[in-house]
Parts: C-alpha cells; sequence; structure tokens
C-alpha cells in the first residue's frame, strides 16, 4: 500500500515543508476498512477522501484498529491479525482497503488506501482477514 490520499498528502507536505500553524498532528488511533467498487471508481474515491464505497455499517462489519511496527527503510506493517466479521449477511466483493483515522464507517479521512491483489466476495457468514505483517505502507 503506498497511495496516499490527496487528503494526507496535503496535511503532510503542510506540517514537514511549511511548519503552518495549526499543521496537522497525526491521529491516535488508526483503522483499516473495507471498499467495493461499486462505484466503479473506487481508487478515484479514495484519492479524493471519498467513503461511497465503503461496506455498509453492521451486518457483522465495522473498522478494525490497527498498529503499525517502527518504520524502516521507508516502510512500515501491522503488527496484528486483523479480522472483519463474521458477516451477519453478504457484504458484497471487497477490491481496495484504506488506513482511516475514525472508527465510525462512511466518516473521518481516508489516509492510504489500496486495491487489494485479489478480490474477495464475503458473504454470510464469511470473515476477511489480514494476517499480521501483511499490510505494508511504504513511502519509499
Amino acid at each position: 500500500m503506498s497511495a496516499a490520499s490527496n487528503y494526507l498528502e496535503n496535511e503532510l507536505l503542510d506540517h514537514v515543508l511549511r511548519g503552518a500553524a495549526g499543521a496537522w498532528t497525526a491521529p491516535t488511533t488508526l483503522y483499516v476498512g473495507l471498499f467495493k467498487n461499486t462505484s466503479g471508481i473506487a481508487a478515484t474515491n479514495l484519492e479524493a477522501n471519498t467513503k461511497t464505497d465503503e461496506v455498509t455499517n453492521g451486518n457483522g462489519y465495522s473498522r478494525q484498529t490497527v498498529t503499525f511496527s517502527v518504520a524502516s527503510n521507508g516502510s512500515t506493517s501491522n503488527t496484528a491479525t486483523l479480522t472483519f466479521g463474521p458477516a451477519t449477511a453478504d457484504w458484497g466483493t471487497i477490491t481496495h482497503i484504506a488506513i482511516l483515522d475514525s472508527a465510525t464507517v462512511g466518516a473521518g479521512n481516508v489516509l492510504f488506501w489500496s486495491s487489494i491483489a485479489t478480490s474477495k466476495v464475503i458473504d454470510n457468514g464469511d470473515t476477511f482477514q489480514i494476517t499480521a505483517t501483511n499490510l505494508t505502507v511504504s513511502l519509499a
């Protein structure tokens, strides 16, 4: 995962290069959300900090808290397995994930996002997992 949202790019540039008054403060807790490409433009939406394609809150879905290791050589990865579900209704096909600064589905800011290597259909009773160290964020 290496795509930063426009929101995060602007905040980091102002923070690091301008020392702007009221400069951005890193969130204390981060969350991972799951997204479907129901709009046909999920990547564009996530880049623009729009959460249109997120799985609907409820039905066993909620964003999961994520913690990252200390960065090394321009990258970091999740320290523990993240488990979404089990689904209590069909969620559809998961095509993208995002790291966000709010636990509330449909709210907050997209920080980083990515399509997933293999789309995954989540039906009633299924879970979606990201095992430890398999969510890597790189700036290198």
